[in-house]
Parts: C-alpha cells; sequence; structure tokens
C-alpha cells in the first residue's frame, strides 16, 4: 500500500524520545487514520489504540480510562503509544490531554501520545486554547497529483478532473458514484459536522450558499460586495470574511489575499477564491468532464486550481505564504513568500493570458523570481510532480 511522506515523519517522530504530543491535522478523506495506521505498524513500540466513534464513549471518564491503560502499559519504565482518533468529540477533550500529558511528564513516564479527528478547526481550537508548547503539528493535506500518479495511475487530466481525496479518486470508473461521493462524504460532513455543529454560525444557509459559489469562482478574484450581490445580500462583509476563514481552516476553500508589502493593506483587500482540490470546483460547477477540459476557460480555471491547490498543500509543511496581486488590469495569478525569498506565478493553460502583470510586478518588486507554469520551460506536469524549483 502507498504511503505518504506524513507516515515517515511520525514514524521518526515516535522512534525518539518523548517530548511532543504528534497531531495530525487535515480536512476529512486525507487518510489521517490510514497513515497513522501505517507508522505504528513500523515501530517496535507497544501501543493502545482508541477511537472515540460511539457516542456513549465520548466522555472525559473514557478518554481518561483509556489513557491509564496506556500508562499500564508503560509500568517500569517501559514505553508506549497512544492513539487516539476523533478525540475533538469529547468534550473539553484538550483540557483533559493537557492535564494527563503534564502529570506523565512529571511522573516520567513515557507514554508517547498521538491524536487525529476529522474536525481540524476543533482540533486547532483546543491546541491553542490548551495544548500550546506541548504538541507538533503533522499536516494531512489533499493528496498531491504526484502521490495520486504513483498510488492509483492517475494521469494529469484524471487528476484535474478527480482531484485528490484518495477514497473520491478509486471511484473515478464511475462518475455519478463519485460526484456522490464527494458530496456526502467529504463536502457535507464538513459542512454540517466539523463547521454548523462545531462552530457558533448565525446564518448557516449564508455559509453553504458562500461555499457552492465561491467553489464555482475558484481562482476568480471576487469583492465582498460582489459576493453579497451573488448571495442575495444575505449578510455583510464581516460575516463573508468571517465564514471564509471556516472554510479555509475546515480544508473546503480560502479566500486568497492581495500581496502588498503593506500589511493592512494586504487584509483589507477584495479575495481570490480557492477550494482546496479540484474535486470541489468540480462537484460545485455541475459541469460534465468534456466541458471543463475541453472548454479553454473552464479548463484555464480548473488548471490554475490545481496550481493553487498544490501551492497550499506545499505551504503547511514548507511554511511559505501564498497570494496574489493585481493593479488596474495588470495581474499575477499567485504570489508566494518565504521570509525574503518572493515568487510571482503565472499560469498559462490554454487561455489567451497576457504577461504584462509578470513584468509589472517584477519591475515593481525587484528580485522577485518569476514562473510561467504551462509554458515550454515550465510544463504544468512537471511543476505539480514537484520537478520545477519554488524559489530561487
Amino acid at each position: 500500500m502507498y504511503e505518504r511522506a506524513c507516515v515517515g515523519l511520525l514514524v521518526k517522530r515516535l522512534s525518539e524520545s518523548r517530548r511532543f504530543i504528534q497531531i495530525v491535522v487535515g480536512s476529512r478523506q486525507t487518510g489521517k487514520s490510514t497513515a497513522v495506521g501505517q507508522a505504528l505498524s513500523h515501530v517496535e513500540i507497544p501501543r493502545v489504540e482508541f477511537a472515540f466513534d460511539r457516542p456513549r464513549d465520548r466522555r472525559a471518564r473514557k478518554l481518561e480510562e483509556v489513557w491509564k491503560s496506556a500508562r499500564e502499559v508503560a509500568e517500569g519504565g517501559g514505553e508506549v503509544i497512544l492513539s487516539l482518533d476523533e478525540v475533538q468529540k469529547v468534550p473539553d477533550w484538550a483540557s483533559t490531554v493537557k492535564y494527563l500529558w503534564d502529570e506523565d511528564t512529571r511522573c516520567g513516564r513515557s507514554v508517547k501520545v498521538v491524536l487525529t479527528g476529522s474536525s481540524t478547526l476543533t482540533l486547532k481550537r483546543g491546541m491553542s486554547e490548551s495544548l500550546k508548547g506541548r504538541y507538533e503539528l503533522i499536516p494531512s493535506t489533499q493528496w498531491t497529483y504526484g502521490e495520486c500518479r504513483e498510488a492509483f495511475g492517475c494521469t494529469l487530466e484524471k487528476y484535474l478532473y478527480f482531484g485528490g481525496y484518495p477514497g473520491a479518486v478509486q471511484l473515478r470508473d464511475d462518475e455519478p458514484r463519485w460526484s456522490a461521493y464527494v458530496r456526502d462524504a467529504i463536502i457535507e460532513p464538513t459542512l454540517t459536522q466539523d463547521i454548523l455543529e462545531m462552530e457558533t454560525v448565525r446564518k448557516p444557509a449564508l455559509l453553504r450558499a458562500l461555499f457552492e459559489v465561491g467553489a464555482a469562482y475558484s481562482v476568480q478574484e471576487i469583492s465582498y460586495r460582489k459576493l453579497l450581490g451573488q448571495l442575495d445580500d444575505r449578510g455583510n462583509t464581516d460575516t463573508i470574511a468571517h465564514y471564509l476563514e471556516l472554510l479555509s481552516h475546515a480544508g473546503l476553500m480560502s479566500g486568497l489575499r492581495k500581496y502588498d508589502e503593506k500589511i493592512l493593506k494586504e487584509r483589507g483587500s477584495s479575495p481570490r477564491l480557492l477550494v482546496h482540490d479540484t474535486s470541489l470546483m468540480v462537484v460545485a460547477s455541475g459541469e460534465d468532464r468534456a466541458r471543463l477540459l475541453e472548454d479553454s476557460d473552464r479548463r484555464g480555471h480548473l488548471v490554475e486550481t490545481a496550481v493553487g491547490t498544490y501551492l497550499l498543500a506545499r505551504s503547511k509543511t514548507e511554511h511559505f505564504s501564498v497570494n496574489w496581486w493585481r493593479d488596474g488590469s495588470a495581474e499575477v495569478d499567485f504570489v508566494v513568500t518565504q521570509g525574503r525569498k518572493r515568487t510571482a506565478i503565472e499560469v498559462k493553460s490554454g487561455r489567451v493570458k497576457s504577461l504584462r502583470g509578470l513584468g509589472e510586478f517584477v519591475q515593481r518588486y525587484p528580485g522577485t523570481y518569476a514562473l510561467v507554469i504551462g509554458s515550454d520551460e515550465f510544463p504544468v506536469e512537471d511543476f505539480l510532480l514537484g520537478r520545477v524549483p519554488l524559489f530561487q
């Protein structure tokens, strides 16, 4: 079975002395539990595993009981791995984990803890509120083209359309079934269970409509005012911005900010919407495969989305920011920055596009590395396979 890079990273950390809680985070159906299981199979350390799937188990007392079982295995100076899945379903889980972890630290117990869960929003809230300084993150993003090609034999054309959710990709020979899976196993549970049940959302219909409209507008700039018009003016710009943030943390869609060295201006700019996987755009659009891949404009947006999602996935582990830029009619698809390094990226994908914006940006910001993805020098496939250096 194919193993992602995060498996090796988790194996390495679990083989070290106990230092931090390992938290595997990512959106639904990206293979978090599978990756943890693969990692555990490579580590010759006793383990205790538990998933808080059943409602009757979702209580702090049960969490303490499972933790106690792990401690018993580690008695006498031994070590044990405690793997807890869906831990965010336990009320006040982070405070309980903090107390038990700190107690083990004081007593010198070598209980190594791995946490996973389907609700990234709830996990992140618990981490920020109770577990500061006690954990390391291992991101589990939607799968890249390189991973899908190696694991499932995907061609670029199929990846552009079917995206990078491993469970969905395996249904690519049955498109209606694939589409239903993306909507019923990914989109709906993320909206209803990960956001609406876990967050205070005063206008759930607005959040849902925002995703549907935003997914169809992926990689296109859309002002908050225009968004409100598309959504029949149900809400205000602050509400839209907040809901976009929730959708981003849940792994569905982000609003890329316009690049500017003046941070305040960047934050106040209109967002460029970007779904986190091309399959979300495809399902939201309702378009058939032939029309999306053969129409130059639609294909262009699909390719730009694939490039954007790849950048977002890499940014989780390589720690760079992803923005876009426009000044008047001059525009750059993506601007990525890492410290003092800056790269401007234009994507050529069949649509007729001017490179004037790229030239203006490089002139305005000297030292910028310019990339034209889809050119003879940097083909789309090579970029998505990681063969093109992102910074210089």
